[in-house]
């Protein structure tokens, strides 16, 4: 059990910074529960604020969500089920950003509960400031996607590992298996956690132990329940989403793509790392003598949990040749920050304490400015397109109008790419449902005579405004093509050309 340090290098009395951090010291668990709400108000206003559309990961999980359905063409279901859920009880814009927020102040309470006991109150209040340096838990964290929804569930399975491996308890591993088998549902990304804990087990002579006991068993069913109709629908659908991503994926090029790509993602993941290191700097300057130390088992279980993943993902990706995305980094540094406290020389005494926080202020305002910066003081000027400008609500409003007053009926579907159709659905007042691209197999549950007898708006924004692609054409043959309109971006000078056309009913 470590001590909460706070008996070193006093600040000077009087100022406001020394009360401030006299007040975290004497109250670690209310200043952790206030940096939560920080996080959670400024990370939900911003957005809500500053994004006039809703960005693509939302309009996608508005597309899918809506049909319920325990699989779908590229990702598992949970985050599009969860925000459709969001969708139907709020019906408004922030509900989605704060369900991001609540996965993350989730991911960072379960961090929080693991580093307690082992770093103190005020080590561990310093463990989440260290992490929460990444962008990927404050800029990019608002865009909910299948990258922020898996952060509870591996906070939660480094949590339940290391209280299983410590105590034995079948409620961990129960805990243990619940956070494997709803991370399935997450992403598949699933597969760079499991390995290294598994490896972990089998190579650490103390964890090995838990393979005699009814622990570890318990927890593989408990994920295979958990998984389990997920898993019946990879059968059923011919691992549709596998089909995918092998469509998707570029072609190893040769050996060097070997060594390349896990560089690359490497490269990438120490630059975003760049600030989490700036706050954990107080830690290691000035040096002095280590004070308090984990027990070596405890060590050994924090340093699987803040590096096995990614060395997983390194490997993999050597292994493949593929290419690793930059943004898949989201789960894999959750409990850097804790191992950085435990290896540190030092203990978080109160002038350290004051650098972590300043330093973690610092950062955190830099991220606020550069998302203000970007989404309100720099459309006018640098006129890059943003998604999140696009005029979403007039293109719904303007096309649903026309097929009213074309047909007299309710607009049913879209034929259109996941980002024109699905902005034309979630704006509509009417919410048609999209056929996405054209393609009954990215949309099987539309019934295609259905269709046909309710009629479409066909919509097109990236191909000649004047000619119906030929994807939606064949879908949709005689559809009746509409003058070309223009729409301008919501902020700045921006235009959007837009092409349609009207199927209608039967």
């Amino acid at each position: 059990m470590a001590e909460n340090f706070s008996d070193a290098a006093p600040l000077p009395a009087g100022t406001r910074r020394a009360g401030l951090i006299r007040w975290i010291e004497r109250r670690p668990g209310t200043a952790f529960a206030s940096f939560l709400a920080l996080h959670f108000a400024v990370w939900t206003v911003l957005p809500a604020l500053l994004y006039a559309n809703l960005p693509l990961d939302l309009i996608e999980a508005l597309v899918y969500g809506r049909e319920w359905q325990l699989g779908y063409d590229k990702l598992p279901p949970l985050p599009w089920w969860l925000i459709e859920a969001a969708h139907r009880v709020f019906a408004a814009d922030i509900a989605y950003y704060a369900t991001a927020q609540i996965a993350v102040l989730v991911a960072f309470a379960l961090v929080f509960a693991l580093a307690r006991p082992l770093v103190g109150v005020v080590g561990a209040l310093a463990a989440v400031l260290i992490v929460d340096g990444l962008h990927y838990f404050q800029y990019t964290a608002v865009k909910f996607n299948h990258d922020v929804v898996q952060l509870p569930f591996w906070a939660l399975a480094g949590y339940a590992f290391h209280a299983a491996l410590r105590r034995g308890r079948l409620g961990s591993w129960c805990w243990l298996g619940l956070a494997m088998g709803g991370a399935l549902w997450a992403k598949y990304f699933v597969l760079v956690l499991v390995v290294p804990y598994v490896l972990f087990m089998l190579l650490d002579r103390q964890a090995r132990r838990a393979f005699a006991t009814p622990g570890p068993w318990l927890a593989l069913g408990v994920a295979l329940i958990v998984a389990a109709p997920h898993i019946v629908w990879w059968f059923q659908s011919d691992f549709l989403p596998f089909a995918y991503a092998s469509h998707r994926a570029a072609p190893v090029r040769g050996w060097f793509d070997h060594v390349l790509h896990p560089a690359a993602f490497f490269v990438s993941q120490v630059f975003f790392l760049l600030p989490s290191f700036l706050i954990a700097a107080a830690l290691f300057w000035p040096s002095e003598g280590k004070k308090s130390v984990a027990e070596p088992f405890d060590r050994r279980i924090v340093t699987l949990l803040a590096f096995g993943p990614a060395l997983a993902m390194l490997a993999l990706t050597a292994v493949s040749g593929r290419g690793a995305v930059a943004m898949w980094g989201y789960p894999l540094w959750l409990f850097l920050g804790l191992w950085l406290v435990m290896a540190a020389r030092a203990s978080v005494d109160t002038a350290r304490l004051a650098r972590i926080v300043g330093a973690w202020a610092i950062v955190f305002a830099i991220f606020v400015v550069a998302f203000i910066g970007n989404y309100l003081v720099l459309p006018p000027l640098d006129h890059r397109y943003r998604a999140v400008l696009f005029p979403g609500d007039r293109l719904g409003a303007t096309l649903t109008a026309r097929f009213h007053d074309s047909t007299g009926a309710t607009l049913r579907y879209v034929i259109g790419s996941m980002w024109d159709g699905g902005n034309l659905a979630h704006y509509s007042p009417d919410q048609p449902r999209v056929l996405i691209d054209g393609l009954p197999g990215r949309a099987p549950w539309i019934d295609l005579d259905d269709l046909r007898d309710k009629g479409a708006i066909l919509v097109w924004t990236q191909s000649d405004p004047g000619e119906v692609p030929a994807a939606f054409a064949a879908i949709a043959p005689g559809a009746a093509l509409g003058a070309p309109f223009d729409l301008p971006m919501r902020r700045g000078d921006g235009t959007v050309h837009v092409g349609w056309a009207i199927l209608k009913p039967r």
